[in-house]
């Protein structure tokens, strides 16, 4: 599949009383747009929401998924002892050497840690033990230089593994490495910060906790203030599936079920900031996805004029992304190869361009279909 083939993905949501994503002050962040303050929820916070949601919702087996660590020293180390019978100290010791193949900087602290985060598979891992399984008593048994020579051979080579058969949320999020361009993966998925449709503010809870043994007196154990806020989101993300075939080896099968996992866990997911404190799991209020063969579409300007309603924000702000996306098409000519939304009917009877309201799974399905009708070229 050579020709570009994207899958736009915008969502209205509306979080109540919350604080998912602060600042170095511990404010919910914020971002001025059309010339007012928005709530903003930052990429790097969904991103990391939504891949803990392939594990913790979708329930995605290790082997399909990756970490994101210093320590990939420590943990080789660990699947090399499990697997061996190895000291930990031993296991470590190879664990090292192995990796310094790489030539990563290694962090001041500890030779088993990277100065930066790395972000490989689990079964990456898996298949870097399997060359030194039957000869980890041998190699442990060599002085250091004699070690770093042993393993250094090609027929122990790393590089190759990690630079191929990517888990989906290496695939999905891209990889770059500063030191070693050539385990570089070029992100399939691009996810804007999140803004609030209309202008929002931040006020602050004022909280006491009670000492439970203390019957001497009527005073709080503890007093103190939290900052929160409370907004329509408009989300956006796309998926370019051709980029995403790409990072999966060719193989569409994997590239069509890395897609579906994205589409469901972006959609569930929420950044987990102080929810203890304020429960804020609230579910979308709109998913629409566009798949496109021209180019992404991010229809944040539908909102570059501030949503403004006594009566609510969520469904003024979808009426109004129906609007922009009918604009894109007649003005720009970006038309959209197939559109498929989830919304409440009785708040879009007549739309001009989300099309008529899916439930969540047959959105899915009508995604998977245009996706798979479109591989064979534009229709």
């Amino acid at each position: 599949m050579n020709q570009p083939l994207y899958v736009d993905v915008h969502i209205i949501q509306s979080l109540p009383p919350s604080n998912v994503n602060r600042d170095d002050a511990g404010s919910p962040k914020q971002a001025v747009y059309g010339g007012a303050r928005r709530a903003r929820v930052s990429s790097q916070a969904w991103k990391r929401a939504t891949r803990k949601a392939f594990a913790d919702r979708l329930g995605l087996p290790d082997e399909k998924l990756g970490t994101r660590t210093k320590r990939i020293g420590r943990e080789l180390g660990e699947r090399i002892a499990a697997r061996t019978g190895l000291s930990a100290e031993d296991s470590r010791r190879l664990s090292v050497a192995m990796l310094g193949q790489l030539g990563l900087t290694a962090s001041k602290k500890k030779a088993e840690e990277s100065s930066y985060l790395l972000f490989y598979g689990h079964h990456q891992l898996d298949r870097i033990v399997d060359l030194v399984a039957d000869r980890a008593m041998e190699l442990v048994a060599l002085p250091d230089d004699a070690l770093d020579k042993a393993v250094a051979d090609k027929n122990l080579a790393i590089l190759p593994i990690l630079a191929s058969g990517h888990p989906i949320d290496v695939a999905l999020f891209g990889r770059m490495v500063a030191d070693l361009p050539s385990l570089n993966v070029d992100a399939a998925t691009q996810v804007a910060h999140a803004i609030s449709t209309h202008a929002a503010e931040i006020e602050f809870d004022y909280y006491t906790a009670v000492d439970d043994a203390n019957h001497d007196d009527n005073g709080a154990g503890m007093i103190g203030t939290v900052e929160f806020t409370s907004a329509t989101l408009y989300r956006f993300a796309t998926v370019g599936v051709h980029q995403l075939v790409e990072n999966l080896d060719g193989d569409q099968d994997a590239a069509q079920a890395a897609l579906t996992a994205f589409l469901e866990a972006f959609a569930y997911s929420v950044p987990s900031g102080h929810q203890n404190s304020f429960a804020h799991q609230a579910l979308p209020q709109l998913m629409s996805v566009a798949v496109r063969r021209d180019q992404p579409v991010n229809l944040v300007s539908a909102f570059e004029k501030p949503v403004y309603s006594r009566t609510g924000q969520a469904a003024e702000s979808i009426k109004r992304l129906d609007k922009e996306l009918l604009r894109a098409a007649e003005t720009w000519g970006i038309n959209p190869v197939a559109v498929a939304s989830v919304y409440h009917q009785d708040v879009l009877p007549e739309p001009e361009k989300l099309g008529p309201a899916f439930t969540f799974s047959g959105l899915l399905t009508a995604v998977q279909e245009t996706v798979s009708a479109q591989w064979a070229g534009p229709r």
